[in-house]
């Protein structure tokens, strides 16, 4: 009898549903995903930063030509802008999908360990960004050269590109209002990427992580604010496609206030502010 009881009570339809695994990260979890990541980064030796820096600025050119590629042809303002950001997803996402080193990103893993403990004290932070800065500096102007030798891009591609980067260097023409300029919209740039590195760490998905990514960038990308990874990107093809502007102009009036406003964005306005709203919870 006994049997039976047991037999009828295991048939019936339980009154408990499965919860169904949550599909992101909560801010906590993410933030403490920065602090690894970051001393992940900081545990590998100087040559392997220099190779995952090459490849993350090698990464950013070919994002930059996909974006201008998907522009050509388009008059719409609306539909240029969003199929240059998409265009621009692509770079990203092979940054954050394989882990390399991209100086923009590392403005908000290193600060988010630096704020948690003190395992700072054992690394030389300055030494690790400045093999990132340069390392993606010479991976975008490596994948640029070899795009313009292969001769494989359309005729129409310098004419894009040439209008991107009158957009990209109208600053100069403010003098140095101008300087500052880009040093404010490069905190607005790294403000964006960094929801889109803390979005996509949020994801558990492939397609979590791609929209993820997809979004800040487009914004980022028709608010011309400027990113200076990005920004290595564009110069470096524009070196070789174009004559009005030379490589110390690039530099000195986008790139150094960029980077920057860069440092500003990502460490204050992503690190900081939520390593502070979320300290309790961490420390637990």
């Amino acid at each position: 009898m006994a049997d039976n009881d047991h037999q009828e009570s295991s048939n019936q339809p339980s009154n408990t549903q499965e919860t169904p695994e949550r599909q992101f990260l909560f801010p906590t979890q993410v933030m403490q995903t920065f602090s690894d990541k970051g001393k992940e980064h900081l545990d590998t030796n100087t040559s392997s930063r220099l190779l995952l820096s090459l490849k993350a600025g090698s990464f950013m050119t070919f994002g930059a030509v996909f974006s201008v590629l998907l522009a050509i042809g388009i008059d719409a303002k609306g539909l240029t802008y969003l199929l240059q950001g998409i265009g621009f997803t692509a770079g990203y996402l092979m940054v954050f999908m394989s882990r390399s080193v991209l100086f923009t990103e590392v403005n908000v893993l290193l600060p988010t360990s630096y704020l948690q403990k003190s395992y700072w004290r054992k690394h030389k932070y300055v030494q690790f960004w400045a093999v990132a800065y340069i390392g993606n500096i010479i991976g975008a102007l490596f994948v640029a050269l070899l795009v313009m030798m292969s001769n494989s891009l359309p005729t129409e591609f310098s004419k894009e590109m040439g209008t991107l980067l009158d957009k990209k260097m109208q600053f100069s023409e403010h003098g140095w209002i101008g300087w500052f300029q880009v040093l404010l919209s490069g905190i607005l740039a790294n403000w964006l990427i960094g929801m889109a590195t803390f979005l996509t760490t949020a994801a558990r998905d492939m397609t979590g992580k791609i929209l993820g990514t997809a979004l800040p960038v487009i914004l980022f990308v028709a608010g011309n604010f400027q990113h200076s990874a990005a920004n290595m990107g564009y110069f470096s093809l524009g070196i070789f496609t174009s004559d009005k502007y030379a490589w110390h102009e690039y530099i000195l009036l986008n790139l150094i206030p960029a980077s920057i406003g860069n440092i500003i964005g990502g460490a204050i306005f992503i690190s900081l502010l939520f390593s502070y709203a979320f300290r309790k919870e961490m420390r637990r």
